[in-house]
């Protein structure tokens, strides 16, 4: 199957507000965070932590996007994210970071991936 197709067959995994998972979540669709996770986050592709949402947990993902609260280490292929309304606290491995103005960061960058 080509990229472009198996992109197009993958879902979006959701998990919704007033969930909270205590563990390891991993997978290889992308990941969008509107409850709690807390432990370890794994995936291939895509992971979005939206406004309200709270993850205490290592990640391990191809491109971050933080709107919520991340508190944990990030391992993340391609970039990291921090939008204006994100907070996170730990240290981020990437080659590639943006933080925008308004953004709360606090620990270390990695950018020698």
């Amino acid at each position: 199957m080509a990229k472009q197709e198996k992109e197009k067959s993958m879902g979006n995994t959701v998990i919704s507000t007033g969930i909270v998972i205590d563990g390891e979540v991993s997978g290889e669709e992308p990941l969008t965070v509107l409850g709690t996770v807390k432990g370890k986050i794994s995936t291939t592709q895509t992971l979005e932590v939206e406004p309200g949402a709270t993850v205490e947990a290592d990640i391990e993902a191809q491109s971050l996007s933080i709107g919520g609260r991340v508190t944990g280490n990030v391992n993340a292929r391609e970039r990291v994210e921090v939008r204006s309304n994100g907070k996170m606290i730990g240290d981020i491995k990437t080659p590639r970071i943006v933080i925008a103005d308004g953004a709360a960061f606090k620990g270390n960058v990695d950018m020698d991936v």
